[in-house]
């Protein structure tokens, strides 16, 4: 399997564009634009230009960060509902249990304490499924003591590590599968909790950062792929990589121009619906 404990550092920049005034006499005014078409077209008659770079050794936590940096994030307000008690099918527990990762994520930007304790104990329940319940709990109760105490930059790093290592464990008992759903479920987590981020921060500039960049999305699609046959083609993972899909065609898409707020809204929404669904039902 490919590593995916990447990411991104991104830098998104907008371009404006002037005309020139070649007279004296006033130029024309233009036509009312309808608001479809405003939102069409970047905050200027400029190109929209976004540069992204794509680094391989950034986390889902790298993203968050950068999101917070860029939008007023009210994290609390981010939180999901608990989720339900752990699917016997394997694969969906992974899932999820990559969803409460990505979770956690959440959690350490908000700094709240009992809310990461809560996690941390659905995330054993989940663990413990996987057979991984007694080699991971250690670290999980020890991370909530962390959190307890305020401890909160060393904890940044403990749970980044804590996720590598969860993933480790996974290959070791020869379950790669289950590593890449729990990485996937992760990423598509943060890109669900960056995508609302987004829709709620109207702002032209920021809108590539709801999908982070289309390398992420054609590397998740590529690590989707990694996955066996069986597993590549159940019926509960189709919703995944038919979303993985659209969102890298719309979003690589040249003759689309500029992202619009209703194509941000229209990813979050995508997001969200295939999120819920294999992690709260």
């Amino acid at each position: 399997m490919p590593a995916l404990s990447h990411v991104l550092s991104f830098t998104v920049l907008s371009a404006l564009g002037f005309g020139s005034v070649l007279s004296q006499e006033p130029a024309p005014m233009p036509p009312p634009r309808s608001d479809i078409e405003r939102d069409s077209i970047a905050a200027s008659a400029g190109e929209f230009n976004s540069k992204i770079a794509w680094t391989a050794d950034q986390t889902p936590a790298d993203f968050l960060e950068m999101a917070g940096q860029h939008t007023k994030a009210r994290w609390r307000m981010l939180y999901r509902p608990q989720p339900p008690s752990p699917s016997a099918d394997r694969n969906k527990a992974a899932f999820t249990l990559g969803g409460l990762i990505g979770e956690t994520f959440l959690i350490w930007e908000a700094g709240d304490a009992q809310q990461f304790r809560n996690n941390n104990q659905d995330i054993v329940n989940y663990c413990r499924l996987l057979g991984l319940g007694e080699k991971m709990k250690p670290r999980l109760m020890t991370q909530a003591k962390m959190a307890e105490m305020g401890e909160w930059k060393p904890l940044r790093a403990e749970i980044v590590d804590g996720h590598k290592d969860l993933m480790r464990l996974l290959q070791e008992q020869r379950d790669p599968d289950l590593a890449t759903l729990v990485d996937i479920g992760a990423w598509m987590r943060s890109l669900e909790i960056v995508s609302k981020l987004v829709v709620e921060t109207p702002n032209v500039d920021i809108r590539h950062l709801c999908i982070g960049s289309p390398a992420l999305l054609a590397e998740l699609r590529q690590d989707f792929a990694s996955l066996t046959d069986g597993t590549r083609r159940s019926a509960l993972l189709q919703p995944v990589i038919r979303l993985l899909t659209d969102l890298e065609r719309v979003w690589n898409d040249k003759m689309v121009g500029p992202p619009s707020q209703a194509m941000v809204s229209k990813t979050h929404d995508q997001l969200r619906a295939v999120m819920e669904d294999l992690t709260l039902k």
